[in-house]
């Protein structure tokens, strides 16, 4: 039987090689659940080794169980019925065998039933689900919601949800876009109002675009100062779906049909507040938003590794001129070029969910003043801030990145596959339309070339290239002198668009973007290319194809063209 953990060379390359001593030590905080949970790791190596048997058990059910069902759920999709939802049967199936499992608290800790796993093993999961069908991800990776309940929350609220999701009697929704509030959260007009007699917070209004919007349990954004406008007017609310909650439809989508997308009407719903108020914005949505888009963009590598699959399988089996169409130099091109997008968005998935992993242990540890407990933990300590920005800076590039390789790859497979791969015959089809809102939900590219920005231009993300470069002094010489020189075009770049305005940097927001992240994933590929020959091949094409693309932005960004700022309104205009 297949599974999509242990097939997957590249993932199991990585679980291999890699070094989270200290992140496994902070995750487990010294190792002390091992004296009270007969199923907690004792050491490292028993973690590394229960961290694989997990993954094994995706793997196969991904492979097993839920793949076949795709098709199915994609031509049945949600249904909306006298006012219920209806998940596609393969989808509830899915998620019943999921929650037999015990996965569906993959993060929680072990008193509420959870895992305790890493993001890192989180996004390794959410990819290999994302692979077998990328709709059930929707749900299954909505799993941040309890996650920022047990960030978030008192523990009153923690001890009545936490162990309802780790058992799967529950899903849960963010709640957050409405028709005139979707990228600008802070036009959320939906109300928070205080019931004295009730001695709760009631919900009134309406909210649209939200993923499994059925979910039993809502983290809701609503306006919960009267008369205060923008961010500080927002707080955060958690609630129970019921008869005050409507769904009064579910959107008809391109692709992903086993996700319902929902519009809601709040009639009056009782609510309970997470956290302090007037925070719900700038601090509870943003962490949750930035765990969402970590996890789109491993459900574009999960899509994006199927794509490929389907197109190497192909390009094998099929025979033109008396050969496999594979051996063409232009298609084998077009399958080199997918396999080394997968593989470095990958690694940056792996990077973005370490750092992650760092922020929110030290955080942790911190709080629960146990930072002692753990070698270094001081030192760790005062890397709280460092870490933070390093997560800031790449959670943004990696959505971007991911979720566009992703459109790309299924894109290129379609190709391979010619005609074959526009008809329903092959699941390549659904892989393009499921592909098409990965840059688009939570936060489009452009925001996120914005959003990754400052990270950029404030010289963070150089002193992160000479960390890295630092780390790889024993890679191949031409190797490092590369980098280097691709490092000096872009920070001639930065300085220049430094001395520029603000409207001049937000223009070309994506050319920088575009270098920072060719730069990053070239650092990644080092220490893969001193371990095998596949990847040192890897390595040498990325090196070859993709850094001169730094130098050709460099030339255009320097030429200061501001022709769509200046000159271009008749166009724009244009109807």
């Amino acid at each position: 039987m297949s599974n999509y953990f242990t097939e997957n060379k590249d993932i199991i390359d990585f679980f291999r090689h890699m070094d989270i001593d200290r992140l496994v030590t902070l995750q487990e905080t010294a190792f002390e659940d091992a004296e009270t949970f007969d199923y907690a790791p004792c050491d490292y190596r028993d973690a590394i080794d229960g961290y694989r048997r997990v993954l094994e058990l995706v793997g196969d059910m991904a492979a097993n169980f839920i793949e076949p069902r795709a098709e199915d759920v994609d031509l049945e999709g949600a249904r909306l019925i006298d006012g219920t939802v209806h998940y596609a049967r393969g989808t509830q199936e899915a998620l019943d065998h999921i929650s037999a499992a015990d996965l569906m608290g993959f993060t929680l800790p072990r008193r509420y039933g959870g895992l305790n796993m890493p993001v890192l093993l989180y996004t390794m999961a959410i990819e290999i689900v994302s692979r077998a069908d990328a709709s059930l991800m929707n749900i299954f990776g909505l799993q941040d919601i309890a996650e920022t309940v047990n960030e978030f929350a008192n523990e009153e609220l923690k001890d009545h949800y936490l162990p309802k999701f780790t058992t799967g009697e529950v899903t849960g929704a963010m709640v957050l876009t409405e028709p005139d509030a979707g990228t600008d959260l802070t036009n959320v007009q939906l109300r928070a109002t205080w019931d004295e007699d009730g001695q709760c917070w009631r919900l009134n209004g309406v909210k649209r675009f939200i993923t499994n919007g059925c979910a039993q349990v809502l983290l809701v954004l609503a306006r919960s100062e009267p008369g205060v406008s923008g961010a500080r007017g927002l707080s955060l609310f958690v609630c129970d779906s019921d008869e005050t909650v409507q769904v009064r439809r579910i959107e008809d989508k391109l692709g992903i049909h086993g996700s319902p997308t929902c519009e809601l009407q709040f009639n009056g719903t009782t609510a309970r507040l997470i956290g302090k108020r007037k925070r719900g914005l700038s601090k509870y949505v943003m962490s949750l938003m930035n765990g969402a888009r970590l996890g789109i963009a491993a459900q574009g590598i999960g899509i994006a590794q199927a794509a490929l699959s389907e197109a190497l399988e192909y390009a094998a089996d099929r025979v033109q001129f008396g050969e496999p169409i594979r051996n063409f130099p232009a298609v084998r091109k077009l399958l080199g070029d997918m396999h080394m997008k997968v593989e470095t968005a990958r690694l940056l998935a792996y990077e973005t969910s370490i750092a992650v992993d760092m922020l929110k242990n030290i955080e942790r540890l911190k709080e629960e003043n146990k930072l002692d407990k753990i070698p270094g933990g001081e030192e760790l300590g005062g890397q709280r801030k460092y870490y933070r920005r390093l997560a800031g800076a790449l959670t943004p590039l990696v959505k971007y990145y991911a979720t566009e390789i992703c459109n790309q790859v299924c894109y290129d497979s379609m190709q391979v596959l010619a005609g074959s791969g526009y008809m329903r015959d092959y699941p390549v089809e659904r892989y393009y339309r499921d592909a098409r809102i990965t840059t688009i939900y939570e936060g489009t590219t452009q925001i996120q070339y914005n959003a990754a920005l400052g990270s950029i231009t404030s010289g963070f993300l150089e002193e992160r290239f000479q960390h890295l470069h630092e780390q790889a002094a024993e890679a191949p010489r031409e190797m490092l002198d590369a980098l280097l020189e691709a490092r000096k075009w872009l920070r001639e770049t930065v300085d220049f668009a430094n001395n520029c305005d603000e409207d001049f940097r937000l223009l070309n927001a994506a050319e920088l973007c575009e270098c920072a992240t060719i730069i990053y994933n070239g650092y990644l590929l080092l220490e893969p290319a001193m371990c095998s020959e596949h990847k040192t091949k890897l390595a040498e094409n990325y090196f070859a194809g993709r850094l001169p693309v730094v130098r050709l932005r460099r030339e255009q960004i320097l030429k200061g063209d501001r022709t769509l700022l200046d000159d271009m309104q008749e166009l724009l205009e244009y109807k």
